[in-house]
């Protein structure tokens, strides 16, 4: 028995990326699952047949918001407007507004509707460009967010306190968590909105000579692989229910230029790499700090980078199950 088994359980954004797997994990815990989401055919939740219950719905429409989480006893908030660093810098306002809104909506919406239990899945985008490495969840609102994601980071940091008010005011159990550089199965390998890991995959496997890539390549990520994270929101929603914020993210740290040479590695590809140092790179170093996670819900990172990556290129290549350029 666990603290799912049975209960009516909603995950926004659970057809894509991250969500998919977070509803994995949930129907092996017993849970009646629906989601929303803004996809025709979600095919990352059709190997799970008629455990899931799937609704689309564009959650910028307040009727949208109530009429899903109607009856449900919890919701993991995971759906969200996202992109990589170029489409963030190029979008601010549209990153701000659009997820604020988002934000705002489904957590009235879960309130009036009398949910139990809400987790509000923030992210490390609302670290400062010079915080504390690794970093710990106290600098979250420490100057601006990374300029590179300022829009984005805005709207999670407003999220943070939406949520956070609301369980004070309203006595709504919440959780937030803030995840850090997930990869894996199912990512998005558009190249307009992907991150670092897919992106470069993508194009690795398409270029035939030379890849050029941003940044100096000695900029260093914690990367965790998905079901790493998938983990750690289920279990923080069960064990640490309260409007504290919690990082998700890696023990390990890697360059970007040790990342490539990995990926060239699996893909087998032989390339001439050109780091452009005209190009933006972010954080120079972005790690997140997960000893609060480890010692409040137990989480601790299980698959290594390399491991990780085999999975990842090994699901992207496999013509049956990548689906390129389609968000769900």
């Amino acid at each position: 028995m666990t603290h799912y088994n049975g209960k009516k359980v909603l995950v926004t954004g659970g057809a894509g990326f991250i969500g998919s797997h977070v509803v994995e994990q949930l129907v092996q815990r017993g849970a009646k699952i629906r989601v929303a989401g803004r996809s025709n055919n979600p095919k990352f939740l059709e190997h799970l047949g008629n455990d899931v219950e799937y609704v689309k719905s564009d959650l910028l429409n307040m009727k949208n918001c109530l009429d899903v989480s109607k009856g449900c006893e919890i919701v993991f908030h995971l759906a969200s407007k996202v992109g990589g660093i170029g489409y963030n810098i190029e979008h601010p306002a549209t990153m701000f507004t659009t997820n604020t809104i988002i934000n705002m909506q489904m957590l009235e919406a879960a309130r009036k509707n009398d949910v139990e239990e809400y987790q509000y899945v923030s992210s490390t985008c609302v670290y400062p460009r010079h915080a504390t490495v690794p970093t710990p969840e106290s600098e979250g609102f420490k100057d601006d967010p990374e300029p590179s994601n300022k829009g984005y980071g805005w709207a999670k940091r407003v999220g943070e306190l939406q949520a956070k008010y609301c369980s004070e005011e309203h006595g709504i159990k919440v959780s937030i968590v803030r995840p850090m550089n997930v990869y894996g199965p199912r990512d998005d390998f558009n190249l307009e909105t992907a991150h670092v890991i897919p992106a470069l995959i993508r194009r690795i496997l398409e270029s035939e000579n030379k890849i050029k890539v941003w940044g100096s390549g000695n900029q260093t990520r914690g990367f965790v692989y998905v079901d790493d994270i998938a983990n750690g929101l289920i279990l923080a929603m069960e064990k640490y229910p309260k409007p504290d914020p919690i990082n998700i993210g890696a023990s390990e740290e890697v360059t970007i230029k040790e990342l490539v040479k990995m990926i060239l590695e699996f893909t087998g590809k032989k390339l001439n790499v050109e780091y452009d140092t005209s190009k933006p790179e972010g954080q120079l170093r972005k790690i997140a700090d997960i000893q609060k996670a480890r010692k409040l819900i137990g989480y601790d990172p299980k698959i290594p980078l390399r491991d990780g990556l085999k999975k990842m290129i090994e699901w992207y290549m496999h013509p049956k199950k990548k689906s390129i350029d389609k968000r769900c």
